[in-house]
Protein backbone atom coordinates (compact mmCIF):
# COMPACT_ATOMS: atom_id res chain seq x y z
CA UNK A 1 0.00 0.00 0.00
CA UNK A 2 1.14 3.56 -0.64
CA UNK A 3 0.01 5.85 2.15
CA UNK A 4 1.63 5.15 5.50
CA UNK A 5 3.60 2.21 4.12
CA UNK A 6 5.79 3.40 1.25
CA UNK A 7 5.18 7.00 2.29
CA UNK A 8 5.60 8.66 5.67
CA UNK A 9 1.86 8.88 6.22
CA UNK A 10 2.28 12.52 7.26
CA UNK A 11 1.02 14.55 4.29
CA UNK A 12 1.21 18.33 4.25
CA UNK A 13 -0.91 20.94 2.50
CA UNK A 14 1.02 22.36 -0.47
CA UNK A 15 -1.69 24.14 -2.49
CA UNK A 16 -4.86 26.01 -1.58
CA UNK A 17 -6.95 27.05 -4.60
CA UNK A 18 -10.07 29.04 -3.60
CA UNK A 19 -12.90 29.73 -6.06
CA UNK A 20 -16.10 31.72 -6.39
CA UNK A 21 -14.71 34.79 -4.66
CA UNK A 22 -13.74 33.29 -1.30
CA UNK A 23 -10.24 33.56 0.16
CA UNK A 24 -7.75 30.87 1.10
CA UNK A 25 -8.54 31.22 4.80
CA UNK A 26 -12.26 30.79 4.22
CA UNK A 27 -11.65 27.65 2.16
CA UNK A 28 -9.37 26.16 4.80
CA UNK A 29 -11.76 27.00 7.65
CA UNK A 30 -14.68 25.37 5.86
CA UNK A 31 -12.64 22.23 5.27
CA UNK A 32 -11.08 22.11 8.75
CA UNK A 33 -14.46 22.30 10.50
CA UNK A 34 -15.33 18.92 8.98
CA UNK A 35 -11.86 17.37 8.86
CA UNK A 36 -11.30 18.08 12.56
CA UNK A 37 -13.80 15.28 13.24
CA UNK A 38 -11.65 12.73 11.39
CA UNK A 39 -8.36 11.06 12.37
CA UNK A 40 -7.30 10.36 8.76
CA UNK A 41 -3.76 11.61 7.97
CA UNK A 42 -5.09 13.89 5.20
CA UNK A 43 -7.66 15.36 7.60
CA UNK A 44 -5.01 15.99 10.23
CA UNK A 45 -2.85 17.74 7.62
CA UNK A 46 -5.71 20.08 6.64
CA UNK A 47 -6.47 20.93 10.28
CA UNK A 48 -2.79 21.58 11.05
CA UNK A 49 -2.37 23.80 7.98
CA UNK A 50 -5.54 25.74 8.83
CA UNK A 51 -4.38 26.44 12.38
CA UNK A 52 -0.94 27.48 11.15
CA UNK A 53 -2.17 29.77 8.36
CA UNK A 54 -5.24 31.29 10.00
CA UNK A 55 -4.33 31.19 13.67
CA UNK A 56 -7.71 29.58 14.41
CA UNK A 57 -7.63 26.92 17.13
CA UNK A 58 -11.29 25.98 17.55
CA UNK A 59 -13.67 25.24 14.68
CA UNK A 60 -17.48 25.09 14.42
CA UNK A 61 -18.89 21.75 15.45
CA UNK A 62 -19.72 19.47 12.51
CA UNK A 63 -22.85 17.33 12.74
CA UNK A 64 -24.30 14.32 10.85
CA UNK A 65 -20.81 13.20 9.89
CA UNK A 66 -20.63 10.63 7.09
CA UNK A 67 -17.33 9.01 6.18
CA UNK A 68 -17.68 7.60 2.66
CA UNK A 69 -14.95 4.98 2.23
CA UNK A 70 -12.52 5.78 -0.54
CA UNK A 71 -14.35 8.95 -1.54
CA UNK A 72 -14.44 11.55 1.20
CA UNK A 73 -16.44 12.98 4.06
CA UNK A 74 -19.76 14.84 4.39
CA UNK A 75 -21.14 16.79 7.37
CA UNK A 76 -23.32 19.73 8.31
CA UNK A 77 -21.63 22.84 9.67
CA UNK A 78 -23.74 25.78 10.89
CA UNK A 79 -26.71 24.35 9.02
CA UNK A 80 -24.85 23.99 5.72
CA UNK A 81 -23.82 20.73 4.06
CA UNK A 82 -20.07 20.54 3.45
CA UNK A 83 -18.62 17.83 1.21
CA UNK A 84 -14.88 17.16 0.97
CA UNK A 85 -13.25 14.47 -1.09
CA UNK A 86 -12.13 13.09 -4.41
CA UNK A 87 -13.79 13.78 -7.73
CA UNK A 88 -15.87 10.58 -7.48
CA UNK A 89 -17.66 11.96 -4.40
CA UNK A 90 -19.31 14.56 -6.64
CA UNK A 91 -20.05 12.23 -9.56
CA UNK A 92 -22.62 9.92 -7.99
CA UNK A 93 -25.45 10.36 -10.48
CA UNK A 94 -25.43 9.89 -14.27
CA UNK A 95 -24.77 13.24 -15.87
CA UNK A 96 -22.94 14.71 -12.88
CA UNK A 97 -19.77 16.56 -13.83
CA UNK A 98 -17.27 18.85 -12.20
CA UNK A 99 -17.11 22.46 -13.34
CA UNK A 100 -14.29 22.98 -15.85
CA UNK A 101 -12.46 25.31 -13.44
CA UNK A 102 -12.47 22.67 -10.69
CA UNK A 103 -11.52 19.83 -13.03
CA UNK A 104 -8.61 21.80 -14.52
CA UNK A 105 -7.13 22.61 -11.10
CA UNK A 106 -7.54 18.99 -9.96
CA UNK A 107 -5.80 17.73 -13.10
CA UNK A 108 -2.95 20.24 -12.71
CA UNK A 109 -2.33 19.35 -9.07
CA UNK A 110 -2.50 15.61 -9.68
CA UNK A 111 -0.05 15.92 -12.56
CA UNK A 112 2.34 17.43 -10.01
CA UNK A 113 1.97 14.41 -7.71
CA UNK A 114 -0.51 16.05 -5.33
CA UNK A 115 -3.42 14.35 -3.62
CA UNK A 116 -6.47 16.57 -4.12
CA UNK A 117 -9.45 17.37 -1.93
CA UNK A 118 -12.41 19.20 -3.46
CA UNK A 119 -14.56 21.28 -1.11
CA UNK A 120 -18.24 22.03 -1.79
CA UNK A 121 -20.72 23.79 0.49
CA UNK A 122 -24.47 23.69 -0.17
CA UNK A 123 -23.84 22.87 -3.82
CA UNK A 124 -21.24 25.63 -4.36
CA UNK A 125 -17.65 24.59 -5.04
CA UNK A 126 -15.35 26.51 -2.71
CA UNK A 127 -12.04 25.27 -4.11
CA UNK A 128 -9.40 22.57 -4.18
CA UNK A 129 -6.75 21.68 -1.61
CA UNK A 130 -3.57 19.89 -2.72
CA UNK A 131 -1.51 17.74 -0.38
CA UNK A 132 1.70 15.77 -0.77
CA UNK A 133 3.03 12.83 1.19
CA UNK A 134 6.77 12.15 1.25
CA UNK A 135 8.08 8.68 0.30
CA UNK A 136 9.98 7.02 3.13
CA UNK A 137 13.74 7.39 2.78
CA UNK A 138 14.14 3.65 3.34
CA UNK A 139 11.57 2.67 0.70
CA UNK A 140 13.89 2.59 -2.31
CA UNK A 141 16.55 0.60 -0.41
CA UNK A 142 13.89 -1.87 0.77
CA UNK A 143 12.66 -2.41 -2.79
CA UNK A 144 16.24 -3.04 -3.97
CA UNK A 145 16.85 -5.54 -1.14
CA UNK A 146 13.65 -7.39 -2.04
CA UNK A 147 14.85 -7.72 -5.62
CA UNK A 148 18.15 -9.12 -4.35
CA UNK A 149 16.13 -11.70 -2.43
CA UNK A 150 14.46 -12.75 -5.66
CA UNK A 151 11.14 -10.95 -5.21
CA UNK A 152 10.66 -9.36 -8.62
CA UNK A 153 6.89 -8.84 -8.85
CA UNK A 154 6.13 -5.84 -6.64
CA UNK A 155 3.02 -3.73 -7.15
CA UNK A 156 2.00 -0.59 -5.30
CA UNK A 157 -1.75 -0.20 -4.74
CA UNK A 158 -3.44 3.03 -3.70
CA UNK A 159 -6.77 4.73 -3.48
CA UNK A 160 -5.08 7.85 -4.82
CA UNK A 161 -5.18 9.17 -8.36
CA UNK A 162 -3.20 7.11 -10.90
CA UNK A 163 -0.84 10.00 -11.66
CA UNK A 164 0.00 10.40 -7.98
CA UNK A 165 0.46 6.65 -7.58
CA UNK A 166 2.77 6.54 -10.62
CA UNK A 167 4.89 9.40 -9.26
CA UNK A 168 5.38 7.71 -5.87
CA UNK A 169 6.05 4.30 -7.42
CA UNK A 170 8.68 5.76 -9.73
CA UNK A 171 10.43 7.53 -6.86
CA UNK A 172 10.86 4.29 -4.87
CA UNK A 173 11.69 2.02 -7.81
CA UNK A 174 8.46 0.06 -8.25
CA UNK A 175 7.50 -0.74 -11.84
CA UNK A 176 3.75 -1.15 -11.38
CA UNK A 177 1.28 1.11 -9.60
CA UNK A 178 -2.46 0.53 -9.42
CA UNK A 179 -4.27 3.71 -8.42
CA UNK A 180 -7.85 4.81 -7.75
CA UNK A 181 -8.66 1.59 -5.87
CA UNK A 182 -11.47 1.48 -3.35
CA UNK A 183 -11.04 -0.97 -0.41
CA UNK A 184 -13.12 -3.57 -2.28
CA UNK A 185 -11.00 -2.99 -5.40
CA UNK A 186 -7.87 -3.75 -3.37
CA UNK A 187 -9.38 -7.06 -2.28
CA UNK A 188 -10.29 -7.88 -5.89
CA UNK A 189 -6.74 -7.03 -6.99
CA UNK A 190 -5.27 -9.40 -4.39
CA UNK A 191 -7.69 -12.14 -5.45
CA UNK A 192 -6.62 -11.75 -9.10
CA UNK A 193 -2.97 -11.99 -8.13
CA UNK A 194 -3.60 -15.09 -6.01
CA UNK A 195 -4.88 -16.89 -9.10
CA UNK A 196 -1.29 -16.93 -10.40
CA UNK A 197 0.59 -17.51 -7.12
CA UNK A 198 1.05 -16.57 -3.49
CA UNK A 199 0.76 -12.92 -2.51
CA UNK A 200 2.13 -10.94 0.43
CA UNK A 201 0.34 -7.67 1.19
CA UNK A 202 1.90 -4.88 3.26
CA UNK A 203 -0.31 -2.15 4.72
CA UNK A 204 -1.12 -0.18 7.84
CA UNK A 205 -4.60 1.31 7.71
CA UNK A 206 -8.21 0.34 8.35
CA UNK A 207 -8.87 0.30 4.60
CA UNK A 208 -5.99 -2.18 4.14
CA UNK A 209 -7.43 -4.79 6.52
CA UNK A 210 -9.64 -6.63 3.98
CA UNK A 211 -6.72 -6.88 1.54
CA UNK A 212 -4.39 -8.08 4.32
CA UNK A 213 -6.89 -10.80 5.18
CA UNK A 214 -7.24 -11.84 1.53
CA UNK A 215 -3.50 -12.13 0.85
CA UNK A 216 -1.58 -15.35 1.45
CA UNK A 217 0.46 -13.43 4.02
CA UNK A 218 -0.60 -10.05 5.44
CA UNK A 219 2.12 -7.82 6.90
CA UNK A 220 1.10 -4.84 9.03
CA UNK A 221 3.34 -1.88 9.77
CA UNK A 222 4.00 -1.58 13.50
CA UNK A 223 3.62 1.66 15.45
CA UNK A 224 1.73 3.43 12.65
CA UNK A 225 -0.56 0.50 11.95
CA UNK A 226 -4.23 0.69 12.87
CA UNK A 227 -5.58 -1.78 15.43
CA UNK A 228 -7.70 -3.43 12.72
CA UNK A 229 -4.69 -3.96 10.44
CA UNK A 230 -2.57 -5.33 13.29
CA UNK A 231 -5.31 -7.77 14.30
CA UNK A 232 -5.91 -8.92 10.72
CA UNK A 233 -2.33 -9.39 9.55
CA UNK A 234 -0.32 -12.60 9.84
CA UNK A 235 2.87 -10.63 10.58
CA UNK A 236 3.04 -7.39 12.57
CA UNK A 237 6.26 -5.38 12.44
CA UNK A 238 7.23 -3.94 15.81
CA UNK A 239 8.33 -0.64 14.25
CA UNK A 240 7.75 1.37 11.07
CA UNK A 241 11.18 0.52 9.65
CA UNK A 242 10.71 -0.76 6.10
CA UNK A 243 14.12 -2.46 6.21
CA UNK A 244 12.46 -5.07 8.46
CA UNK A 245 10.48 -6.42 5.51
CA UNK A 246 13.50 -8.01 3.73
CA UNK A 247 14.54 -9.25 7.19
CA UNK A 248 11.13 -10.90 7.65
CA UNK A 249 11.35 -12.56 4.23
CA UNK A 250 14.89 -13.83 4.88
CA UNK A 251 14.06 -15.00 8.40
CA UNK A 252 10.96 -16.84 7.16
CA UNK A 253 12.96 -18.66 4.50
CA UNK A 254 15.66 -19.60 7.03
CA UNK A 255 12.98 -20.82 9.43
CA UNK A 256 11.46 -23.02 6.74
CA UNK A 257 14.90 -24.47 5.96
CA UNK A 258 15.59 -25.26 9.61
CA UNK A 259 12.16 -26.84 10.05
CA UNK A 260 12.87 -29.14 7.11
CA UNK A 261 16.31 -29.99 8.52
CA UNK A 262 14.85 -30.79 11.95
CA UNK A 263 12.13 -32.97 10.46
CA UNK A 264 14.72 -34.99 8.54
CA UNK A 265 16.97 -35.26 11.62
CA UNK A 266 14.08 -36.52 13.76
CA UNK A 267 12.70 -38.94 11.17
CA UNK A 268 16.19 -40.14 10.27
CA UNK A 269 17.02 -40.92 13.87
CA UNK A 270 13.74 -42.82 14.33
CA UNK A 271 14.33 -44.73 11.08
CA UNK A 272 17.80 -45.67 12.33
CA UNK A 273 16.94 -46.56 15.94
CA UNK A 274 13.85 -48.73 15.36
CA UNK A 275 15.60 -51.40 13.26
CA UNK A 276 18.79 -51.09 15.34
CA UNK A 277 16.83 -51.82 18.52
CA UNK A 278 15.11 -54.78 16.88
CA UNK A 279 18.50 -56.09 15.83
CA UNK A 280 19.88 -56.00 19.35
CA UNK A 281 20.88 -52.41 20.20
CA UNK A 282 20.53 -51.93 23.96
CA UNK A 283 17.46 -49.85 24.86
CA UNK A 284 19.56 -47.52 26.99
CA UNK A 285 21.72 -46.59 24.03
CA UNK A 286 18.64 -46.11 21.87
CA UNK A 287 17.20 -43.68 24.41
CA UNK A 288 20.53 -41.87 24.63
CA UNK A 289 20.74 -41.44 20.85
CA UNK A 290 17.11 -40.33 20.67
CA UNK A 291 17.53 -37.69 23.37
CA UNK A 292 20.78 -36.61 21.75
CA UNK A 293 18.93 -36.01 18.46
CA UNK A 294 16.40 -33.87 20.38
CA UNK A 295 19.23 -31.69 21.66
CA UNK A 296 20.59 -31.38 18.10
CA UNK A 297 17.14 -30.28 16.86
CA UNK A 298 16.85 -27.64 19.60
CA UNK A 299 20.36 -26.30 19.00
CA UNK A 300 19.68 -26.17 15.25
CA UNK A 301 16.51 -24.16 15.87
CA UNK A 302 18.37 -21.78 18.20
CA UNK A 303 20.50 -20.71 15.23
CA UNK A 304 17.58 -18.49 14.27
CA UNK A 305 18.41 -16.21 17.22
CA UNK A 306 21.60 -15.24 15.46
CA UNK A 307 20.07 -14.81 12.02
CA UNK A 308 21.42 -11.87 10.03
CA UNK A 309 20.45 -11.09 6.44
CA UNK A 310 23.12 -11.73 3.81
CA UNK A 311 25.35 -8.72 3.28
CA UNK A 312 24.82 -7.28 6.76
Amino acid sequence: DKTGTLTEGRPRVTDVVPMNGIGENALLLAAAAVESMSDHPLAEAVVAATRERTGTVEFPIAEDLQNIAGQGIVARVSGQTVEIGKSRLFLKKPGDRLPDSVASHVERLQAGGRTTMIVRRDGEFLGVIGLMDTPRQSAAHMIQRMRELGVQDMIMISGDNQQVADAVAKSVGIDQAWGELMPDDKVAAIQRLRETGDVAMIGDGVNDAPALATATVGIAMGAAGSDVALETADVALMSDDLSLIPFVVGLSRQTARIIRQNVWISLGMVALLVPSTLLGLHMGYAVLFHEGSTIVVVLNALRLLGYRPAGE
